[in-house]
């Protein structure tokens, strides 16, 4: 009878990822956990043949990451947390860019397909949630970031709701009762989610939802100074500008600051993701973190279960954000 991987956890009363970061030479699992595990191998006589096992099983330990592009530089934190929760487990983060085309990531899963890779790790997707629905049925499949509507498929993100809600609500707090929001015409939830809780925030404090100070572009730079510029044509433009990004927050700061407005005085302004560049601008600027490490980490590690316990739990994880109070937002001055 053939002693699998499985037999040695249970011998080791451990979990199968432990015996496999222990097989890889993972330096995260403790000396008793390691010399359990040794202990159950040599009474068990397993005898771990790779090369079998992925011919076997087409297993490769690889999964594939796809990202839309390179520039959000928020990726770099949440493909780090992936490739620590993977090396752990004795597995290898593959790396590409689908530029958001639909024809470009139905190739690039093409890997998953053909066995080249086990599994795959969309962020932002182009699919609808009938395909992602039917490709999870036969592979292992997960989001991370954006969400899909009704994706039956184990997702990750942030509280991109309640973290829109934290930022909106502190500039109310600070006297701001104008707040113009610069949003995208994208179809992504997390846009989405965020404008819903701008919305709740605005609708909690009895100030009536404006179309007018809501500005819709893309993701693009560019479409914070855009923002600005339209919101100075508004009769009553606004005291304060929330973002969904910090990239248009940074936009819109240096816009604002080239025609002589001072940031926090003549208007506030928050982001959202905190990546480095919101903290070294001058001024600081007010954002919503999202745990991108964390975020990484736990999809990996939630999708590797699934692969070694042969299930598809496809529950959706949203972690929390945390608020970061800088000096682009202040106290409205009439």
């Amino acid at each position: 009878m053939n002693v699998t991987i499985k037999d040695v956890a249970k011998a080791a009363g451990v979990s199968v990822a432990t015996v496999s970061r222990v097989l890889n030479n993972s330096a995260t699992v403790s000396e008793s956990a390691t010399e359990q595990v040794n202990n159950a191998i040599k009474e068990l006589g397993y005898s771990p043949n790779f090369l079998g096992r992925n011919l076997r099983k087409c297993e490769t330990n690889v999964i594939l990451a796809i990202i839309p592009s390179t520039e959000q530089t928020f990726y770099s934190d949440i493909i780090r947390g992936m490739q620590t929760a993977a090396s752990e487990c004795g597995y290898d983060i593959l790396l590409s860019t689908s530029n958001s085309t639909y024809s470009i990531e139905m190739r690039l899963l093409n890997m998953v397909f053909n066995r080249t890779v086990d599994a795959a790790i969309l962020l932002g997707t182009q699919l609808d949630v009938k395909t992602l629905n039917e490709l999870n049925q036969k592979h292992y499949i997960a989001l991370c970031c954006e969400r899909v509507e009704d994706a039956d498929v184990l997702t990750v993100t942030v509280d991109d709701e309640g973290g829109a809600y934290a930022a909106v609500s502190n500039m109310i707090k600070n006297g701001h009762k104008k707040i113009g929001m610069v949003s995208t015409n994208v179809n992504a939830l997390s846009s989405s989610d965020r404008e819903a809780g701008y919305r709740r925030a605005l609708e909690e404090n009895d100030i009536e939802y404006n179309e007018a100070y809501v500005y819709r572009g893309t993701y693009d730079f560019v479409h914070g100074a855009k923002a600005f510029e339209y919101f100075k044509t508004l009769p009553e433009p606004p005291s304060a500008i929330f973002c969904i990004s910090d990239i248009l927050a940074v936009s819109v700061v240096k816009q604002a600051l080239s025609e002589g407005y001072k940031i926090g005085e003549d208007i506030s302004i928050c982001g959202f993701d905190n990546i480095l560049l919101s903290s070294m601008y001058t001024p600081g600027i007010t954002t919503v973190e999202q745990p991108c490490y964390e975020i990484g980490r736990t999809v990996v590690e939630e999708l590797i279960s699934n692969i070694n316990n042969n299930t598809k739990s496809n529950k959706s994880i949203r972690l929390p954000y945390k608020f970061i109070e800088r000096d682009s937002v202040k106290p409205y001055k009439k």
